[in-house]
Protein backbone atom coordinates (compact mmCIF):
# COMPACT_ATOMS: atom_id res chain seq x y z
CA UNK A 1 0.00 0.00 0.00
CA UNK A 2 1.16 3.78 -0.54
CA UNK A 3 0.51 7.00 1.23
CA UNK A 4 -1.27 9.83 -0.14
CA UNK A 5 0.40 13.66 1.23
CA UNK A 6 -1.90 16.55 1.25
CA UNK A 7 0.01 20.24 1.33
CA UNK A 8 -0.46 24.19 0.57
CA UNK A 9 0.76 25.34 -2.39
CA UNK A 10 1.05 29.26 -1.03
CA UNK A 11 1.93 30.73 1.94
CA UNK A 12 -0.40 28.65 4.78
CA UNK A 13 -3.84 29.19 5.05
CA UNK A 14 -5.02 27.39 1.64
CA UNK A 15 -8.36 25.16 3.60
CA UNK A 16 -6.01 22.01 4.27
CA UNK A 17 -8.54 21.78 7.67
CA UNK A 18 -11.72 21.54 5.56
CA UNK A 19 -10.39 19.18 2.32
CA UNK A 20 -8.35 16.66 5.21
CA UNK A 21 -12.20 16.13 6.70
CA UNK A 22 -13.74 15.89 3.40
CA UNK A 23 -11.35 13.09 2.24
CA UNK A 24 -11.03 11.34 5.50
CA UNK A 25 -13.37 9.06 4.72
CA UNK A 26 -11.37 7.46 2.11
CA UNK A 27 -8.44 6.87 4.75
CA UNK A 28 -7.74 4.75 8.02
CA UNK A 29 -5.14 6.82 8.96
CA UNK A 30 -4.69 10.61 8.52
CA UNK A 31 -0.99 11.61 9.70
CA UNK A 32 0.28 15.45 10.89
CA UNK A 33 4.15 14.94 9.77
CA UNK A 34 5.54 18.66 10.51
CA UNK A 35 4.61 21.93 12.31
CA UNK A 36 3.27 22.56 15.47
CA UNK A 37 0.77 24.91 17.40
CA UNK A 38 1.52 27.60 14.56
CA UNK A 39 -0.80 26.05 12.61
CA UNK A 40 -4.59 26.87 12.17
CA UNK A 41 -6.89 24.42 10.43
CA UNK A 42 -10.49 25.05 10.63
CA UNK A 43 -13.07 22.73 9.56
CA UNK A 44 -16.75 23.79 9.83
CA UNK A 45 -19.89 21.19 9.54
CA UNK A 46 -23.23 21.06 11.02
CA UNK A 47 -23.15 24.73 11.42
CA UNK A 48 -20.18 24.65 14.00
CA UNK A 49 -16.56 25.73 13.15
CA UNK A 50 -13.89 23.81 14.50
CA UNK A 51 -9.68 25.09 15.07
CA UNK A 52 -7.35 22.85 15.22
CA UNK A 53 -3.53 23.30 15.80
CA UNK A 54 -1.81 19.89 16.48
CA UNK A 55 -4.52 17.60 15.90
CA UNK A 56 -4.84 16.54 12.34
CA UNK A 57 -7.77 17.25 10.59
CA UNK A 58 -9.67 13.66 10.77
CA UNK A 59 -10.64 13.82 14.40
CA UNK A 60 -14.32 14.00 14.23
CA UNK A 61 -14.34 11.23 11.73
CA UNK A 62 -15.20 8.12 14.08
CA UNK A 63 -13.39 5.83 11.58
CA UNK A 64 -10.13 6.95 11.35
CA UNK A 65 -6.61 7.13 13.53
CA UNK A 66 -4.99 10.32 13.76
CA UNK A 67 -1.06 10.42 14.24
CA UNK A 68 0.92 13.03 15.40
CA UNK A 69 3.88 12.56 13.54
CA UNK A 70 7.46 12.45 15.05
CA UNK A 71 7.77 15.79 12.59
CA UNK A 72 5.31 17.96 14.47
CA UNK A 73 6.34 20.01 18.22
CA UNK A 74 4.27 19.83 20.34
CA UNK A 75 3.07 22.44 23.38
CA UNK A 76 1.51 20.04 25.63
CA UNK A 77 -0.63 23.35 27.21
CA UNK A 78 -2.07 24.04 23.67
CA UNK A 79 -1.99 20.44 22.61
CA UNK A 80 -4.19 19.74 26.36
CA UNK A 81 -6.58 22.34 25.85
CA UNK A 82 -7.38 21.24 22.22
CA UNK A 83 -8.25 17.74 23.39
CA UNK A 84 -10.19 18.91 25.95
CA UNK A 85 -12.18 20.41 23.38
CA UNK A 86 -12.56 16.93 21.81
CA UNK A 87 -13.97 15.29 24.44
CA UNK A 88 -16.55 18.23 24.61
CA UNK A 89 -18.07 16.61 21.39
CA UNK A 90 -18.09 13.00 22.65
CA UNK A 91 -14.59 12.62 20.67
CA UNK A 92 -12.82 8.74 22.07
CA UNK A 93 -9.65 10.37 22.06
CA UNK A 94 -7.82 7.78 23.62
CA UNK A 95 -8.91 5.41 21.23
CA UNK A 96 -8.46 8.10 18.12
CA UNK A 97 -5.67 9.91 18.63
CA UNK A 98 -2.25 8.74 18.68
CA UNK A 99 1.18 10.53 19.14
CA UNK A 100 4.91 9.83 18.42
CA UNK A 101 7.26 9.27 21.06
CA UNK A 102 9.84 10.71 18.71
CA UNK A 103 7.58 14.71 18.32
CA UNK A 104 9.81 17.28 20.11
CA UNK A 105 8.27 19.28 22.55
CA UNK A 106 7.96 23.00 23.15
CA UNK A 107 9.42 23.86 26.26
CA UNK A 108 8.32 27.79 28.26
CA UNK A 109 11.32 28.95 27.47
CA UNK A 110 11.24 28.18 23.57
CA UNK A 111 7.99 30.42 23.79
CA UNK A 112 9.68 33.18 25.92
CA UNK A 113 13.05 32.69 23.41
CA UNK A 114 11.16 33.27 20.30
CA UNK A 115 9.59 36.57 21.87
CA UNK A 116 12.77 37.69 22.94
CA UNK A 117 14.18 36.92 19.60
CA UNK A 118 11.69 38.77 17.88
CA UNK A 119 11.29 41.70 19.52
CA UNK A 120 14.97 42.56 18.87
CA UNK A 121 14.67 42.29 15.17
CA UNK A 122 12.58 45.37 15.81
CA UNK A 123 11.35 46.56 12.31
CA UNK A 124 12.78 43.54 10.98
CA UNK A 125 11.41 41.13 12.66
CA UNK A 126 9.79 37.89 10.56
CA UNK A 127 6.21 37.75 11.51
CA UNK A 128 6.73 34.86 14.34
CA UNK A 129 3.65 33.53 15.62
CA UNK A 130 5.50 33.09 19.00
CA UNK A 131 4.25 29.89 19.59
CA UNK A 132 8.14 28.45 20.26
CA UNK A 133 8.13 26.43 17.16
CA UNK A 134 11.45 28.18 15.88
CA UNK A 135 13.61 27.42 18.89
CA UNK A 136 12.40 23.91 19.21
CA UNK A 137 13.23 22.92 15.91
CA UNK A 138 16.64 24.69 16.78
CA UNK A 139 17.41 22.63 19.87
CA UNK A 140 15.96 19.45 17.56
CA UNK A 141 18.78 20.13 14.67
CA UNK A 142 21.25 21.02 17.63
CA UNK A 143 20.53 17.40 19.11
CA UNK A 144 19.56 19.09 22.65
CA UNK A 145 15.51 18.85 22.33
CA UNK A 146 13.39 16.85 24.77
CA UNK A 147 11.17 14.29 23.05
CA UNK A 148 7.59 13.07 24.14
CA UNK A 149 9.09 9.61 24.73
CA UNK A 150 11.41 11.56 27.28
CA UNK A 151 8.20 12.27 29.84
CA UNK A 152 7.73 8.76 30.16
CA UNK A 153 11.61 8.50 31.58
CA UNK A 154 12.49 8.50 35.58
CA UNK A 155 15.66 11.30 34.15
CA UNK A 156 12.50 13.31 32.49
CA UNK A 157 13.06 16.11 35.02
CA UNK A 158 16.84 16.50 35.17
CA UNK A 159 16.76 16.53 31.46
CA UNK A 160 14.00 19.56 31.85
CA UNK A 161 16.56 21.29 34.00
CA UNK A 162 19.32 21.08 32.11
CA UNK A 163 17.50 22.36 28.82
CA UNK A 164 15.84 24.82 30.62
CA UNK A 165 19.28 26.65 32.41
CA UNK A 166 20.71 26.27 29.08
CA UNK A 167 17.32 28.63 27.62
CA UNK A 168 17.55 31.08 30.77
CA UNK A 169 21.30 31.23 30.12
CA UNK A 170 20.75 32.34 25.89
CA UNK A 171 17.51 34.85 27.29
CA UNK A 172 19.80 36.53 29.84
CA UNK A 173 21.72 38.55 26.63
CA UNK A 174 18.42 39.97 25.67
CA UNK A 175 16.65 42.90 26.99
CA UNK A 176 14.02 40.61 28.19
CA UNK A 177 12.10 40.30 31.19
CA UNK A 178 10.91 36.83 32.14
CA UNK A 179 11.44 35.44 35.69
CA UNK A 180 7.54 35.92 36.96
CA UNK A 181 6.62 34.63 33.60
CA UNK A 182 8.61 31.75 33.40
CA UNK A 183 6.98 30.47 37.17
CA UNK A 184 3.23 30.59 36.01
CA UNK A 185 4.12 28.91 32.28
CA UNK A 186 6.08 26.38 33.84
CA UNK A 187 3.28 25.07 36.28
CA UNK A 188 0.99 24.75 33.64
CA UNK A 189 3.38 23.52 31.34
CA UNK A 190 3.85 20.45 34.38
CA UNK A 191 0.19 19.79 34.36
CA UNK A 192 -0.39 19.42 30.37
CA UNK A 193 3.09 16.58 30.61
CA UNK A 194 0.98 14.72 33.10
CA UNK A 195 -2.08 14.80 31.13
CA UNK A 196 0.19 13.64 27.88
CA UNK A 197 1.18 10.80 29.48
CA UNK A 198 -2.25 9.67 30.08
CA UNK A 199 -2.98 9.93 25.83
CA UNK A 200 -1.65 7.36 23.38
CA UNK A 201 1.89 7.35 22.40
CA UNK A 202 3.33 5.43 19.77
CA UNK A 203 6.47 4.18 17.88
CA UNK A 204 5.09 6.16 14.89
CA UNK A 205 6.97 4.83 12.09
CA UNK A 206 6.38 0.92 13.56
CA UNK A 207 2.92 1.96 13.42
CA UNK A 208 2.57 3.41 10.17
CA UNK A 209 5.07 0.74 8.49
CA UNK A 210 2.24 -1.63 10.26
CA UNK A 211 -0.70 -0.36 8.85
CA UNK A 212 0.81 -0.01 5.13
CA UNK A 213 1.50 -3.83 5.40
CA UNK A 214 -2.11 -4.55 6.72
CA UNK A 215 -2.89 -2.36 3.64
CA UNK A 216 -4.49 0.10 5.53
CA UNK A 217 -5.24 3.75 3.69
CA UNK A 218 -2.91 6.69 4.91
CA UNK A 219 -3.03 10.52 4.73
CA UNK A 220 -0.35 12.30 5.32
CA UNK A 221 -1.51 15.82 6.16
CA UNK A 222 1.10 18.62 5.92
CA UNK A 223 0.71 22.25 7.51
CA UNK A 224 1.84 25.86 6.20
CA UNK A 225 2.75 26.16 2.72
CA UNK A 226 4.98 25.56 0.61
CA UNK A 227 6.11 29.32 0.09
CA UNK A 228 7.09 28.63 3.71
CA UNK A 229 9.28 26.18 3.35
CA UNK A 230 12.80 26.12 5.38
CA UNK A 231 14.81 25.38 2.01
CA UNK A 232 11.99 25.87 -0.71
CA UNK A 233 10.34 29.21 0.67
CA UNK A 234 10.70 33.01 0.82
CA UNK A 235 14.01 32.51 3.02
CA UNK A 236 14.10 34.15 6.01
CA UNK A 237 10.62 34.85 6.32
CA UNK A 238 9.35 31.35 6.41
CA UNK A 239 8.80 28.61 9.00
CA UNK A 240 11.25 26.37 10.47
CA UNK A 241 10.32 22.76 8.99
CA UNK A 242 10.12 20.95 5.92
CA UNK A 243 6.63 21.79 4.09
CA UNK A 244 6.77 20.38 1.17
CA UNK A 245 6.31 16.38 0.30
CA UNK A 246 10.08 15.47 1.36
CA UNK A 247 8.67 16.21 4.45
CA UNK A 248 6.29 13.76 5.13
CA UNK A 249 8.92 11.24 4.13
CA UNK A 250 11.10 12.67 7.31
CA UNK A 251 8.22 13.60 9.49
CA UNK A 252 6.72 10.01 9.19
CA UNK A 253 9.00 7.76 8.55
CA UNK A 254 8.17 6.22 4.88
CA UNK A 255 10.18 5.68 2.26
CA UNK A 256 9.72 8.28 -1.23
CA UNK A 257 9.11 5.49 -3.04
CA UNK A 258 5.44 4.79 -0.94
CA UNK A 259 4.11 8.26 -1.68
CA UNK A 260 1.43 8.04 -4.09
CA UNK A 261 -1.38 10.44 -4.91
CA UNK A 262 -0.04 14.59 -4.06
CA UNK A 263 -3.05 17.28 -3.37
CA UNK A 264 -1.87 20.14 -3.48
CA UNK A 265 -3.72 22.90 -2.17
CA UNK A 266 -4.52 26.58 -3.41
CA UNK A 267 -6.95 29.49 -3.04
CA UNK A 268 -8.07 31.31 -6.46
CA UNK A 269 -6.23 34.21 -5.15
CA UNK A 270 -3.31 34.74 -2.77
CA UNK A 271 -3.12 35.61 1.15
CA UNK A 272 0.19 36.12 3.35
CA UNK A 273 0.12 36.71 6.98
CA UNK A 274 3.38 38.16 8.71
CA UNK A 275 6.05 39.83 7.13
CA UNK A 276 7.94 38.86 3.70
CA UNK A 277 8.36 38.94 -0.16
CA UNK A 278 4.32 39.17 -1.59
CA UNK A 279 4.87 39.94 -5.10
CA UNK A 280 1.06 40.06 -6.55
CA UNK A 281 -0.30 41.99 -3.20
CA UNK A 282 -2.97 44.63 -3.88
CA UNK A 283 -3.55 47.36 -0.95
CA UNK A 284 -6.48 48.67 -2.97
CA UNK A 285 -10.42 47.83 -2.56
CA UNK A 286 -9.89 44.77 -4.65
CA UNK A 287 -7.49 43.37 -1.89
CA UNK A 288 -10.12 44.75 1.13
CA UNK A 289 -12.91 43.03 -0.36
CA UNK A 290 -11.07 39.77 -0.49
CA UNK A 291 -9.79 40.07 2.96
CA UNK A 292 -13.47 41.24 4.25
CA UNK A 293 -15.33 38.46 1.95
CA UNK A 294 -13.05 35.91 2.39
CA UNK A 295 -12.65 36.20 6.28
CA UNK A 296 -9.18 36.87 6.17
CA UNK A 297 -7.70 36.76 9.10
CA UNK A 298 -5.25 34.11 11.26
CA UNK A 299 -7.21 31.32 12.51
CA UNK A 300 -4.45 30.88 15.48
CA UNK A 301 -3.05 34.55 15.42
CA UNK A 302 -6.00 36.77 14.41
CA UNK A 303 -3.79 38.93 12.33
CA UNK A 304 -5.66 40.31 9.04
CA UNK A 305 -3.86 38.17 5.97
CA UNK A 306 -2.56 40.59 3.07
CA UNK A 307 -4.44 39.44 -0.12
CA UNK A 308 -3.17 39.64 -3.78
CA UNK A 309 -4.00 38.15 -7.14
CA UNK A 310 -3.72 34.45 -8.00
CA UNK A 311 0.60 34.16 -8.42
CA UNK A 312 0.72 31.15 -11.27
CA UNK A 313 5.00 31.21 -11.19
CA UNK A 314 5.05 30.82 -7.66
CA UNK A 315 2.04 28.19 -8.02
CA UNK A 316 4.20 26.03 -10.60
CA UNK A 317 7.17 26.58 -8.37
CA UNK A 318 5.00 24.87 -5.53
CA UNK A 319 3.60 22.05 -8.09
CA UNK A 320 7.03 21.05 -9.14
CA UNK A 321 8.74 20.58 -6.15
CA UNK A 322 5.77 18.75 -4.75
CA UNK A 323 5.23 16.21 -7.16
CA UNK A 324 1.88 17.15 -7.46
CA UNK A 325 -0.52 15.18 -8.90
CA UNK A 326 -3.92 17.09 -7.93
CA UNK A 327 -5.01 20.46 -7.46
CA UNK A 328 -7.78 22.06 -5.28
CA UNK A 329 -8.55 24.85 -5.66
CA UNK A 330 -10.08 27.35 -2.62
CA UNK A 331 -12.26 30.09 -1.95
CA UNK A 332 -13.29 30.85 -5.70
CA UNK A 333 -16.78 32.10 -4.07
CA UNK A 334 -14.95 34.80 -2.77
CA UNK A 335 -14.01 36.06 -6.50
CA UNK A 336 -17.82 36.28 -7.11
CA UNK A 337 -18.54 40.24 -7.71
CA UNK A 338 -15.52 41.26 -9.37
CA UNK A 339 -15.68 42.32 -13.01
CA UNK A 340 -12.28 41.68 -13.87
CA UNK A 341 -9.80 39.47 -12.35
CA UNK A 342 -6.12 39.30 -12.44
CA UNK A 343 -3.59 36.01 -12.97
CA UNK A 344 -0.08 36.83 -12.93
CA UNK A 345 1.67 34.56 -15.34
CA UNK A 346 5.17 36.06 -15.59
CA UNK A 347 6.94 38.78 -13.58
CA UNK A 348 9.77 41.64 -14.81
CA UNK A 349 13.00 40.58 -12.96
CA UNK A 350 15.94 43.12 -13.32
CA UNK A 351 14.59 44.48 -16.65
CA UNK A 352 14.11 40.66 -18.32
CA UNK A 353 11.11 39.24 -18.16
CA UNK A 354 10.77 35.32 -16.28
CA UNK A 355 8.04 33.20 -16.07
CA UNK A 356 9.97 31.58 -12.76
CA UNK A 357 10.38 32.06 -9.16
CA UNK A 358 13.78 33.68 -9.01
CA UNK A 359 15.73 33.11 -6.00
CA UNK A 360 15.21 36.83 -5.01
CA UNK A 361 11.88 38.31 -4.59
CA UNK A 362 12.73 41.15 -2.76
CA UNK A 363 10.42 44.48 -3.10
CA UNK A 364 11.52 46.56 -6.09
CA UNK A 365 13.12 43.17 -8.16
CA UNK A 366 10.13 41.86 -9.41
CA UNK A 367 7.32 43.46 -10.78
CA UNK A 368 4.33 40.88 -11.38
CA UNK A 369 3.21 40.55 -15.42
CA UNK A 370 -0.93 40.23 -15.17
CA UNK A 371 -3.33 38.36 -17.70
CA UNK A 372 -6.74 39.48 -17.16
CA UNK A 373 -9.95 37.15 -17.20
CA UNK A 374 -13.77 37.86 -16.94
CA UNK A 375 -14.69 37.58 -13.46
CA UNK A 376 -18.54 36.76 -12.79
CA UNK A 377 -21.21 38.13 -10.77
CA UNK A 378 -22.98 34.85 -9.45
CA UNK A 379 -23.22 33.70 -5.92
CA UNK A 380 -21.54 30.34 -6.16
CA UNK A 381 -21.41 28.69 -2.37
CA UNK A 382 -25.07 27.29 -3.32
CA UNK A 383 -23.40 25.34 -6.06
CA UNK A 384 -23.34 21.31 -6.08
CA UNK A 385 -21.85 20.54 -9.14
CA UNK A 386 -19.42 22.34 -11.86
CA UNK A 387 -22.69 22.20 -14.45
CA UNK A 388 -24.38 25.23 -12.86
CA UNK A 389 -21.20 27.13 -12.74
CA UNK A 390 -21.18 30.63 -14.40
CA UNK A 391 -18.93 30.02 -17.59
CA UNK A 392 -16.18 32.43 -16.48
CA UNK A 393 -15.58 30.63 -13.00
CA UNK A 394 -15.23 27.33 -15.51
CA UNK A 395 -12.94 29.56 -17.89
CA UNK A 396 -10.78 30.53 -14.87
CA UNK A 397 -10.21 26.67 -13.45
CA UNK A 398 -9.79 25.51 -17.49
CA UNK A 399 -6.82 28.69 -17.47
CA UNK A 400 -5.29 27.34 -14.48
CA UNK A 401 -4.81 23.65 -15.67
CA UNK A 402 -4.19 24.40 -18.89
CA UNK A 403 -1.10 26.79 -17.26
CA UNK A 404 0.04 24.18 -14.42
CA UNK A 405 -0.32 21.13 -16.52
CA UNK A 406 -2.28 19.91 -13.45
CA UNK A 407 -5.81 18.83 -13.16
CA UNK A 408 -8.10 20.64 -10.53
CA UNK A 409 -10.23 17.92 -8.95
CA UNK A 410 -12.06 19.60 -6.52
CA UNK A 411 -13.26 23.01 -5.91
CA UNK A 412 -14.32 24.48 -2.74
CA UNK A 413 -17.23 27.18 -2.74
CA UNK A 414 -17.60 28.25 0.97
CA UNK A 415 -16.22 26.99 4.32
CA UNK A 416 -18.69 24.32 5.48
CA UNK A 417 -17.21 20.94 4.31
CA UNK A 418 -20.94 20.32 1.85
CA UNK A 419 -19.86 23.04 -0.26
CA UNK A 420 -16.97 20.76 -1.69
CA UNK A 421 -17.38 19.60 -5.54
CA UNK A 422 -15.42 17.12 -6.78
CA UNK A 423 -14.51 17.36 -10.62
CA UNK A 424 -12.00 14.12 -10.71
CA UNK A 425 -12.25 10.93 -8.54
CA UNK A 426 -10.56 11.29 -5.68
CA UNK A 427 -11.11 7.49 -3.60
CA UNK A 428 -8.64 5.30 -3.19
CA UNK A 429 -8.05 2.56 -5.64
Amino acid sequence: MSVDVLLGLQWGDEGKGKIVDVLTQNYDIIARFQGGPNAGHTLEFDGEKHVLHTIPSGIFHKTSANVVGNGVVIDPVIFKKEVENLLTHKVDVKQSLLISRKAHLILPTHRLLDAASEKAKGKDKIGSTLKGIGPTYMDKTGRNGLRVGDIELESFYERYQMLRKKHEQLLSHYDFAYQQDLQTMESEWMEAIAYLKELTLIDSEHFIHEALRAQKTILAEGAQGSLLDVDFGSYPFVTSSTTTCAGSCTGLGVAPTKIKRVFGIFKAYCTRVGSGPFPTEIDDEYGRGMQDKGHEYGSTTGRPRRCGWLDLPALKYAIEINGVTDLIMMKGDVLSGFDQLKVCTGYTYRGTQIDHLPYSTEEGELQPVYTELEGWQEDLTLLNSLENAPDAFKKYIQFVEEETGVPVSIVSVGPDRAQTIELRSVTRG
